[in-house]
């Protein structure tokens, strides 16, 4: 296991367990220009091939949905019209695309090439929130002599302004908003995926499926990037093999022995218990009653009150809303004054429950069902929490903020 200090403010400490794969080259580099990527990860190999390999390849995607890439590339009906790279990363707790395209962004670059070349299209943008990202992923393509192709777009800030049809109808001129259908891209010929999953598909090009397959499990093959933060001693973005039990990594980031509670996904993901034994991939989280997500693990120490940061995030959420339906303009802030009473002492759990259940399945995009979800989970984990808020009029913790909120705008 080896650690590459962070020397940049805006950039994030990377470090891996086991053979890094994305991160490869970082133990001798800052960033890899695209001389330091070739020597690293040799040159782009033909895209004839990837189709192929993506059919034999379970390679799931590493946004929040994880809809395997063979399988969008396959709902084609012709050639794609355009391919983005989802760089938005619009989830507060993640950094692990941005640390890409900040320190490695070839990788990313060369999957999106392939991908555009394999599909017929003749367009790929990257489209970030920030500007400082932008910037370096703009001389990154300028290095290239296959480039020229490569855009590269700033869109406005907010959490669901980083859905996929969000981003898509934004590069097109409209809001930064999810629309009212859930069409998916690739319908009108948008091949849209975060920028982790085209580097993916890059590191797959190049290894072939069996060698791609030489870590991770069966059913998801491969390494995956978390962003591990909160309650930790070394937080950043961590390359594991898929399935690697949550236990290592805790100890790895120098977690504390007995944490309060562990968030695994991001803000549309799940409260769990930090039982050592959880399985981090799709299929682990899944068994363990929670959505991997966006491959986020935030610890939680006793320090902090935990009600109090379930209220912080659940607030925070309802004013990211879209607020272009009933359950992100009404549920949500509801479900949200709800969690805050509950943290104060107040008996509101019946409340807080119901109205997470009100929204559930019912909003324009999937924003209401997460920050249910978010919610929900959080007040099932935190029972006793509850109980000892409603019994004392709270729990005399501070709430220290080791749930981050906002991010890049």
């Amino acid at each position: 296991m080896t650690a590459l200090l962070d020397r940049s403010a805006v950039d994030t400490t990377a470090w891996w367990i086991g053979e890094p794969r994305l991160l490869a080259g970082l133990a001798g580099h800052h960033s890899l220009d695209h001389d330091a990527h070739v020597a690293t990860h040799g040159r782009l190999p033909s895209p004839d091939r990837l189709l192929a390999y993506l059919d034999a390849t379970p390679l799931a995607g590493r946004g929040g949905a994880g809809f395997p890439l063979g399988k969008k590339l396959r709902t084609l009906t012709g050639p794609a019209r355009h391919v983005v790279v989802n760089g938005t990363e619009s989830e507060p707790a993640s950094r692990k695309d941005r640390t890409l395209l900040l320190r490695t962004p070839h990788l990313v670059l060369d999957g999106a090439i392939a991908v555009a070349r394999a599909t017929g299209a003749r367009k790929i943008t990257v489209a970030v929130h920030d500007e400082s990202t932008a910037r370096a992923v703009r001389a990154a393509v300028a290095e290239r002599a296959d480039g020229r192709d490569v855009h590269v777009r700033t869109t406005p800030g907010g959490f669901v302004a980083g859905e996929a049809r969000a981003v898509v109808r934004a590069l097109q001129g409209g809001p930064a908003l999810p629309p009212g259908h859930r069409t998916p891209p690739t319908v009108a010929g948008d091949v849209v995926s975060n920028a982790e999953t085209f580097a993916q598909a890059a590191v797959l090009l190049r290894l072939g499926p069996h060698p791609f397959a030489d870590t991770g499990t069966p059913a998801e093959p491969g390494t995956t990037l978390l962003t591990v933060g909160g309650a930790v001693e070394r937080p950043g973005v961590v390359e594991v093999p898929l399935g690697t039990p949550l236990g290592i990594v805790l100890a790895a980031a120098g977690a504390p022995a007995h944490p309060a509670a562990v968030v695994l996904g991001g803000y549309h993901g799940s409260w769990v218990a930090p039982i050592p034994e959880i399985r981090l991939s799709r299929a682990g989280a899944a068994a363990a009653g929670a959505a991997f997500g966006a491959g986020v693990v935030l610890v939680l120490s006793a320090a902090t009150c935990p009600l109090g940061e379930l209220a912080r995030v659940a607030g925070w959420l309802a004013g990211e809303s879209a607020r272009q339906c009933g359950p992100c303009r009404f549920g949500l802030p509801a479900m949200a004054a709800d969690v805050a009473a509950l943290a104060a002492g107040s008996r509101r759990v019946g409340a807080a429950l119901e109205h997470a259940r009100a929204v559930t399945g019912r909003g324009a995009c999937a924003h209401p069902d997460g920050a249910a979800r978010f919610v929900t989970s959080g007040l099932h984990l935190l029972s006793d929490e509850v109980q000892r808020h409603v019994e004392q009029g709270g729990c005399r913790r501070p709430v220290l903020g080791q749930l981050p909120i906002g991010g890049p705008r």
